[in-house]
């Protein structure tokens, strides 16, 4: 018999294991009967810790959000602008590194509040820059979505960086589209070069922040 003490089940273990099988089921394989395999307990060990598979969901997107501000300490010398532009990158990037990733963290609710504290700090920048508190709320917010909104179409076709989906090849779009050509054309803006696509729909969002409430 193996003397070998197994860590403790809690839900930061269970969390993590999920988040490392996602990539290789996505979400709608990751079921808490797989993540129990995994870990080598019975399901019902895991509803100790979580009552459903949202509740699962919360603790993975609370995870995914610790990793990401551990590689991304905030800069006090940032402008409202630099802040909203890293802050965004740096979601994107961290949401590429999960298969699905974006829809974990779509519609979850974050455990305890480690999130208060960057967000006071970047609601302070920017009622600093001559927002008003509303109006923070809802840059950061509009920005957020963006991203979120973005990342679900890019990882539609791109599932992980370097994997793309069957069905989106645009030679075969463009011949069955031909006779709406601008709308054939119109493939390579929608489905390729998501990178530049990216930075040019969030220089928008962030331009348009500015010129909506006044701030330079």
């Amino acid at each position: 018999m193996s003397t070998e003490r197994r860590a403790p089940l809690d839900r930061r273990r269970v969390a993590d294991t999920a988040l490392r099988l996602l990539n290789d089921v996505g979400l709608d394989g990751l079921t808490l009967r797989a993540i129990a395999r995994e870990l080598d307990v019975k399901a019902p060990a895991l509803y100790w810790h979580f009552k459903d598979k949202q509740a699962l969901l919360d603790e993975m997107a609370t995870e995914m959000y610790r990793r990401m501000v551990a590689e991304a300490a905030l800069d006090p010398a940032d402008t409202w602008r630099e802040r909203l532009l890293k802050a965004n990158r740096g979601l994107r990037a961290a949401l590429l590194g999960y298969r699905d990733g974006a829809k974990v963290f779509s519609g979850s609710r974050f455990i305890g509040i480690e999130h208060a504290g960057p967000m006071e700090d970047n609601l302070r920048l920017f009622t600093a820059a001559g927002f008003t508190l509303p109006q923070a709320a809802r840059a950061l917010t509009t920005a957020y979505l963006y991203t979120l909104g973005f990342v679900t179409e890019e990882q539609g076709v791109h599932p992980l960086p370097g994997e793309r989906r069957e069905g989106y090849d645009m030679d075969e779009r463009a011949r069955l589209m031909a006779d709406f050509p601008l709308s054939a054309q119109a493939g390579a803006e929608i489905f390729e070069d998501y990178d530049r696509h990216f930075e040019e729909g969030l220089a928008v969002v962030v331009e348009g922040i500015g010129v909506r409430y006044g701030v330079s």
